[in-house]
C-alpha cells in the first residue's frame, strides 16, 4: 500500500496523523498536570501521560526533521526565513500573548515592575509551553552548519546520542532540551528514507505491524512503571522505539477515515501548539469552580479536548480577518520572497 497523500495539498497523511498524535499527547500532558496540581491528587490519565513520556517529544522532533533534506541546501537567507524567522515570529508573538494573560500572576510574584523583566527573560529562557518552537530554529541552524562544515553525519549523530545519554541538567531549558532532543531531530533528517520505508512496510503488513505495536507497548509500559525508562541508554532506546511505534500506528490509522480528526490536528499542529493554553486554562478554571466533574481523570480529558478544539476555533474565527497575523506570518515578517501568495495557509512546523 503506497503512502497516502492528500491530492489537494501533497501532504503525507501518516506524517500529519503522527503529528496529530504528538500534539494531542502534548496538550494531554499540560492539561493533566494542570488539573492534578490544582486539585492536589492524581487521576487515571496520569498513567497515560507517564506511559507517553519516553516518546512524546522524541517523535515530534524526529518528524520535524523528516523533510529537512529538501531545503537544507537553500541559501542562508531563504533558509533562515523559512526555518528561523518563521518560528521566531510565532514565538515572540505568542510568548507576549501568554505573558499578557499571565501578567496578574507574574505581578503577584515579581511585582508589576518585574513583568517586563519576565518578557526579557523569555528571550533566553523559553516561556511556558513554547519551548518547542524556540528550540526548532536552533536545530535547523546547527544541522545546516554541520553540513556546510562537512562534519561527518555519523560523528554528529554520535555526539548527539552522547548528549542525550549524559544526561545534562543545567536548569536552563535551551542546553538541557537541546542535549535531550537533538539526536531525534537529526535522526529524522539523516534517516528520512528509512523512516518512510518503515511506514511503507507497516502499511503493507498491517497485522504484523499491529503485533509489533503490542510488543512495544508491553516493553515501554514495563520499563516506565518499573522506574527504568530514564536510565542512560534505556531512555534513548525507548525514545527511538516510541517514535517508530507512533509512525507505525499513524500508518495504520490512516487506513480508516474515522481517524481523520487526528490527521487534521497534525496538519494544523502549530495552531494547536500556539493557542491551546488559553482554552485549556479557561476550561480548567470553570470546571474547578463549578465542581460539575468530580473525576480528576475525566476533568483532564475534558480540558484536553477543550484546549485542542478551542485552539482550532480561535484559528477558524480569525482567518481572513485583521487578526489573521496570529497564525499566518505577514509579509513584513519575511526576510525573503514568499513562495506562496498572500493569504496562503500557515506554513506547517515540519
Amino acid at each position: 500500500m503506497a503512502t497516502p497523500v492528500t491530492a489537494a495539498t501533497a501532504r503525507v497523511d501518516w506524517v500529519d496523523t503522527a503529528k496529530g498524535l504528538c500534539i494531542i499527547m502534548v496538550v494531554l500532558l499540560h492539561s493533566t498536570f494542570g488539573v492534578e496540581q490544582a486539585v492536589g491528587r492524581e487521576g487515571f490519565m496520569h498513567v497515560v501521560v507517564a506511559f507517553a513520556k519516553p516518546f512524546r517529544m522524541p517523535d515530534f522532533f524526529l518528524i520535524s526533521g523528516l523533510f529537512l533534506a529538501r531545503v537544507i541546501d537553500r541559501d542562508w537567507r531563504l533558509y533562515a526565513d523559512r526555518k528561523v524567522v518563521h518560528f521566531a515570529y510565532f514565538y515572540l508573538l505568542w510568548m507576549t500573548i501568554q505573558l499578557v494573560v499571565k501578567a496578574p500572576v507574574l505581578a503577584a510574584e515579581h511585582g508589576w515592575a518585574g513583568v517586563p523583566g519576565q518578557w526579557a527573560l523569555a528571550l533566553v529562557e523559553p516561556f511556558g509551553t513554547l519551548w518547542f518552537i524556540y528550540l526548532l530554529p536552533i536545530f535547523f541552524v546547527v544541522t545546516k552548519l554541520a553540513r556546510q562544515l562537512r562534519i561527518p553525519p555519523l560523528a554528529v549523530w554520535l555526539v548527539a546520542a552522547a548528549l542525550e545519554t549524559a544526561p545534562i541538567h543545567t536548569g536552563w531549558t535551551v542546553p538541557d532540551e537541546f542535549a535531550a532532543r537533538f539526536v531525534y531531530f537529526y535522526t529524522g533528517f539523516l534517516l528520512a528514507p528509512r523512516v518512510f520505508a518503515l511506514a511503507e512496510a507497516a502499511a503493507a503488513r498491517p497485522w504484523l505491524a499491529a503485533g509489533g505495536l503490542a510488543v512495544w507497548a508491553l516493553v515501554n509500559g514495563t520499563l516506565v512503571f518499573a522506574g527504568l525508562s530514564e536510565w542512560p541508554i534505556v531512555s534513548l532506546a525507548l525514545g527511538f522505539a516510541g517514535a517508530g511505534a507512533i509512525i507505525v500506528l499513524a500508518t495504520l490509522l490512516v487506513r480508516s477515515r474515522l481517524f481523520d480528526p487526528i490527521r487534521y490536528c497534525g496538519e494544523h499542529s502549530i495552531v494547536v501548539y500556539l493557542a491551546f493554553f488559553l482554552p485549556m486554562a479557561a476550561t480548567r478554571i470553570v470546571l474547578l469552580k463549578t465542581g460539575v466533574v468530580a473525576s480528576v481523570g475525566l476533568m483532564s480529558l475534558i480540558v484536553t479536548a477543550a484546549g485542542i478544539l478551542g485552539a482550532l476555533a480561535i484559528w477558524w474565527a480569525v482567518r481572513g480577518t485583521r487578526l489573521d497575523f496570529l497564525f499566518t506570518r505577514p509579509d513584513r515578517a519575511h526576510i525573503a520572497a514568499r513562495k506562496a501568495p498572500a493569504g496562503a495557509r500557515l506554513q506547517p512546523a515540519e
